[in-house]
């Protein structure tokens, strides 16, 4: 035990000390310069000292206390190193700084890590295309996508992809006010321009995909199906069965079609995805009545 209270008097106490002596001196000085400032403040306008120290005049105040603003402004100086110490800053995506599920706080077992930091959200909106790259870590790059238009969507059920104009977002189960907005994220309904997929059916088959009985079809189906084809191809267009669901057809009349956001536009800069096809379809049909 002696020992012990030797190496304690010797080692520790004297870098503790010492320690405790550098953080007063720093506050010290800090108190000081801040009162220093605010003297400087307060000077009187007839102060000789007033045109080289940059002080403010008091032309509008006759008595002698202080204006209210500049008592605010010496308080918040002081008080700064007290305040910035409860203040936790930064997006982090570690655990250990966020609340358990009761609610109650955990116990930090070090300081955050740059590897675990986290970026605001891109919230990419419907609109011209504009992408931003972003420098993450190990040198690589991210595209953050802000606003965009288009997209490439895949018609599972024809096996067919087409790159297409987004014109609505329609649903999206993250946030309702995202479809206020126009937010496009992982997972949202959007309505796309069902033109590519429309003008593909009309080659593949050689028939107009969502025509109604007594009406015209469009110019671009119209100078499609009027191509002079020879005998085998006519009959190989004839052969393909086509079963495509009554949804879809009722929505390519429309000329437009409900599809759902596979990428992450925030983090590849792209809005790809595909088109909903029958139970699917019908759920969100449902979920946005």
């Amino acid at each position: 035990m002696c020992n012990l209270h030797v190496f304690l008097a010797l080692r520790v106490l004297p870098f503790t000390l010492s320690t405790f002596v550098i953080y007063a001196t720093q506050q010290f000085v800090y108190v000081c310069t801040c009162v220093c400032f605010s003297c400087l403040v307060l000077l009187p306008s007839s102060a000789p000292c007033h045109h080289y120290l940059g002080a403010v005049p008091i032309h509008h105040h006759t008595s002698t206390q202080p204006p209210l603003a500049y008592v605010q402004i010496i308080l918040l100086l002081l008080l700064s190193p007290l305040l910035g110490s409860f203040t936790v800053q930064g997006i982090n995506r570690d655990s250990q700084f966020k609340r358990r599920k009761t609610g109650g706080r955990r116990c930090t077992m070090n300081k955050k890590r740059k590897f675990l930091m986290g970026r605001p959200a891109a919230m990419t909106k419907l609109g011209q295309k504009r992408i931003h790259q972003v420098r993450t870590m190990g040198g690589n790059t991210k595209h953050r996508a802000l606003r965009l238009d288009s997209g490439n969507f895949s018609w599972q059920s024809e096996s067919i992809t087409a790159k297409t104009r987004v014109i609505d977002v329609m649903y999206n189960a993250a946030n309702g006010e995202f479809v206020r907005t126009k937010i496009m994220t992982k997972g949202a309904v959007v309505q796309i321009d069902a033109t590519p997929f429309r003008q593909w059916y009309c080659k593949q088959y050689n028939k107009p995909l969502g025509g109604k009985k007594g009406k015209t079809t469009s110019e671009a189906d119209a100078a499609e199906l009027a191509k002079k084809r020879s005998g085998a191809v006519t009959r190989k267009m004839a052969a393909r069965n086509s079963t495509i669901d009554g949804a879809i057809t009722a929505q390519a009349t429309t000329g437009r079609f409900l599809a759902r956001l596979t990428s992450r536009p925030g983090q590849s800069g792209r809005a790809d995805g595909y088109i909903l096809e029958g139970k699917e379809l019908e759920f969100y049909q449902r979920k946005m009545k």
